[in-house]
């Protein structure tokens, strides 16, 4: 079925944003498991011309399965009217040219946003997703032949940490370890995270919450500072008016906006936050495409 929702898909799965890694290309297409309503459901998409041409296989109804893939690929955010808004600022204007079609690719597991956002701080694209794609195959469940969903927090609460604590306490080591899968010193802040989620903060009290309400609660999680908490309430629960800031981005906005004034990260969050209000989030993940796309990451090193 042809879900009418203009999109660049390629561009919207490659893009690094941290709710999961891509999905797996499959036909021309890309294809997971997605819970609905607690149920595995398969999810196969496709570009049609400017849309997403979209199969489902599961024990859910259509109404059911269209509306996650809504969510996910954020199919109800008006992406011409925020064109019409990025052209109307002379810093922005070049932007959806390059961008032309991404979408927020929001999580389909918020706990899975959470380790990924942590395991992407400090580390390439490359290197996070294919950390937690194995973490996926190694403890999640197995669903439609080889598609995996995350593992519940338990799951990774009770993992050992590193090769020396599985033999210290197994008798041998297996590789039934969080760094067997290269996440390196972010193993220790995945445990102490499922445990936190586990015992202490309720996933699902999150979305209520204000936008500082919920910045401040995800503080909280060990390995996890400002930016990440942003990525988190961006891509994990679709707060828009999170503007995540490291160094990238502020070689960025302050070429566009300070003419190349050397500025703090924390200033240029609150900058992004109060210019770009609703279209927050959007506006930092067009800017950061923008600049690999034109050139402009390479002028700013």
């Amino acid at each position: 079925m042809i879900i009418k929702a203009p999109i660049d898909l390629q561009l919207t799965q490659m893009s690094g944003q941290t709710s999961q890694p891509p999905w797996k290309c499959v036909d021309g297409g890309f294809s997971d498991v997605v819970m609905v309503g607690g149920k595995p459901v398969l999810f196969d998409v496709k570009q049609s011309g400017e849309f997403i041409d979209f199969n489902f296989k599961g024990d859910v109804s259509k109404s059911a399965a269209i509306s996650k893939l809504n969510y996910i690929y954020n199919l109800n955010f008006d992406l011409n009217g925020f064109y019409r808004y990025l052209s109307n600022h002379a810093e922005l204007c070049e932007m959806s040219e390059f961008c032309n079609g991404l979408r927020l690719f929001l999580a389909k597991d918020e706990f899975e946003c959470i380790i990924s956002s942590i395991c992407s701080a400090n580390n390439s694209i490359k290197r996070w997703t294919k950390s937690i794609s194995d973490i996926k195959e190694k403890w999640g469940k197995n669903h439609f032949n080889n598609f995996y969903s995350f593992p519940d927090k338990s799951v990774i609460q009770d993992l050992y940490e590193d090769d020396e604590e599985e033999s210290l306490l197994c008798g041998k080591c297996s590789g039934n370890n969080l760094k067997s899968c290269g996440v390196g010193y972010r193993a220790g802040y995945m445990k102490k995270a499922s445990e936190l989620f586990t015992l202490e903060i309720d996933l699902s009290e999150i979305p209520k919450m204000s936008y500082e309400e919920a910045f401040e609660t995800i503080l909280k999680v060990p390995g996890v500072g400002p930016k990440v908490a942003d990525c988190i309430l961006l891509y994990g629960f679709d707060f828009k008016e999170a503007f995540p800031s490291d160094v990238w981005i502020k070689r960025i906005v302050s070429y566009l906006y300070f003419d190349g004034k050397d500025i703090s990260v924390a200033k240029v969050r609150d900058f992004g936050m109060e210019e770009f209000g609703q279209y927050a989030g959007y506006v930092q993940l067009y800017m950061f495409h923008y600049a690999r796309k034109s050139g402009l990451m390479a002028k700013l090193k």
